[in-house]
């Protein structure tokens, strides 16, 4: 607000309102906010008035009231400090026909405050002009037009390929082409960096604070330091303090992957500029539109951790490597991550669903840290001489368990799907029956309405339940892993020592452990090792690789060994 230093009274001050949309950069130059600020300049001064103020909304659009130029006018008007407002016309105060009508009707009547609309000849002082209200019914229609027209224009550029928002941090505008996008160079480093954090078992809050010690720009300080203008709110927090919201949106976004994702959110309506989010099934996809900052299979690998189980630390702070892989093989619920309380160098799991501990699981399942170390990095060091001595064999196995895997776990969501929906049109044919019985005064209203009710929440549940599962057998069915990538995962581990998170992470999806049996005197401990999108790997008991030897003393007088699963390796 730029207001004269003299101090005039009311009468001789008056309030100049200029304010452009981006729909009016259409309406040519006319419509600047420095031309508005000379029209309404000099109309105010021919009409006596020496003190103007200006107010000023540039870029903001004249639906919504919320402006923040138009806010600190009204309550500038509502203190009593001007006689009179000035605009270009009546698009200017609003284009929304209900709310500029009570201003008019109501609020400048009230506060005696003049109207004056240049362009469009009103005058509050000289009466009532009754061309008003349509004027400003056809601002509103305009509005109305405008947002239908872009509606239509935003479909047809996002069904073709074309980005509907601005490049996430990590990309920018292609100057030779602004709608294609080229990575970031400086940006994609940490993009990656958070990508490579999470698959070592770091949480998004460790991932923050790891970044903002390092005193890596958020992406909001990093567009500004760069000149890039970027819809952000108000907040101006430290330009280094990451937060746990942004890291977990960038490990969400497809986009790395070199993909275009339109349709991610829509309004209401014209007047309701809150965006809301979309069904991922209405989303738009294009596959490798731009180059990918993240390998699709990391992308993928991360989105099946993230959020599966909250990751119990050990003593040095660090998340256990296991922790969200391991599963019972009885009754499927997750393991847990345990330490001796006198010793805590002995570190185990046990099931989370133990009949013990209040649960169902009738055995502990417990097995150790350290066993368990042994046993996986063995099993994976048989895996990698599967894939360097017998190349073509393994191929050809990875591929078949992969189609296997695929097919069995869709046939397995296809039954349920089915059953889903069978139950929910034997819900509809209870339904009629029971309004029929009601009608024909077999059941009282009372009666009825218990069971409506009951069946009416059944169904609302039950269409949660076909959507998600809906979803979960289209993304089952996109899934397309060849044995070249997985073989080039396995490739990056052929003379691995240790157990890492990444290796775990990029080959594992769960391991089944078994409770340990006595078998002829001998304690034996059984693991199903499931890999990524593959499944269970039977190695043809022809070749020579046989099973890793472990055996250990984990408890008191107990010794230990690993007995490989008939269908696991």
């Amino acid at each position: 607000m730029k207001q004269s230093t003299s101090k005039k009274s009311r009468e001789n001050t008056a309030f100049l309102y200029p304010r452009l949309s981006r729909d009016d950069n259409l309406e040519g130059e006319s419509y600047s906010i420095q031309n508005q600020k000379k029209l309404l300049t000099k109309a105010a001064k021919d009409m006596g008035y020496t003190n103007l103020v200006t107010f000023v909304d540039d870029g903001v659009s004249g639906v919504t009231m919320n402006r923040p130029g138009f806010n600190a006018m009204m309550d500038e008007l509502e203190k009593g400090h001007a006689a009179a407002v000035f605009v270009k016309d009546m698009s200017r105060l609003g284009r929304n026909y209900i709310e500029v009508g009570k201003l008019m009707e109501e609020f400048f009547p009230e506060h005696d405050i003049r109207l004056v609309a240049v362009s469009d000849g009103i005058d509050t002082f000289e009466g009532d002009n009754e061309l008003a209200p349509i004027k400003n019914l056809f601002n509103e229609w305009y509005a109305r037009d405008i947002s239908k027209k872009r509606r239509i224009s935003n479909k047809i550029k996002g069904n073709s390929g074309e980005p509907m928002g601005p490049p996430p941090y990590g990309y920018m505008k292609d100057p030779d082409n602004p709608k294609h996008w080229v990575v970031d160079d400086e940006a994609a480093a940490v993009v990656k960096r958070i990508f490579a954090m999470s698959m070592d078992g770091y949480g998004i809050e460790q991932i923050a604070a790891r970044l903002e010690a390092d005193d890596i720009l958020t992406p909001r300080a990093y567009w500004i330091s760069k000149g890039v203008r970027r819809p952000v709110s108000n907040e101006n927090p430290s330009p280094t303090k990451w937060c746990k919201t942004t890291i977990s949106k960038i490990l969400a976004l497809q986009e790395y992957c070199g993909d275009i994702v339109n349709f991610k959110t829509y309004s209401r309506s014209y007047k309701l500029k809150k965006r809301i989010e979309n069904d991922p099934e209405n989303w738009v996809i294009f596959k490798d539109v731009h180059t990918p900052i993240v390998d699709r299979a990391i992308w993928e690998r991360v989105q099946e951790k993230r959020g599966k189980v909250r990751k119990r630390k050990q003593k040095d702070g660090t998340p256990c490597m296991f922790s969200g892989l391991l599963v019972c093989a009885d009754c499927g619920h997750n393991l847990h991550y345990h330490f001796s309380q006198k010793n805590h160098d002995i570190r185990f799991y046990t099931c989370s669903n133990y009949k013990g501990d209040r649960g169902t699981c009738p055995s502990t399942h417990y097995i150790r840290v350290d066993f368990l170390e042994q046993v996986v990095l063995g099993e994976i060091k048989r895996l990698t001489k599967f894939a360097s001595k017998y190349e073509a064999q393994f191929a050809q196995t990875v591929m078949g368990c992969s189609l296997q895997n695929t097919v069995a776990k869709r046939e397995a969501m296809q039954k349920e799907l089915y059953s889903l929906r069978a139950r929910d049109r034997e819900l509809d044919g209870l339904f009629e029956r029971i309004y029929e019985d009601n009608a024909a005064g077999k059941i009282s209203d009372e009666r009825f309405a218990r069971m409506s009710q009951r069946y009416e929440s059944e169904q609302a549940e039950l269409t949660v339940k076909i959507k998600a599962l809906k979803a979960e057998i289209d993304k089952v069915g996109s899934q397309s892993v060849t044995a070249d990538m997985f073989l080039s995962t396995v490739r990056k581990y052929t003379r691995a020592k240790k157990l890492t998170p990444r290796m775990l992470n990029e080959l594992i999806q769960y391991i089944e452990v078994h409770q340990a049996e006595k078998i002829d005197g001998v304690w034996e401990q059984r693991l199903t090792i499931h890999y990524n999108c593959v499944g269970v790997i039977d190695i043809p008991a022809e070749l020579s690789l046989p099973s890793p030897e472990v055996s250990m003393n984990t408890r008191k007088g107990v010794t230990l060994s690993y007995a490989p699963n008939a269908m696991s390796i």
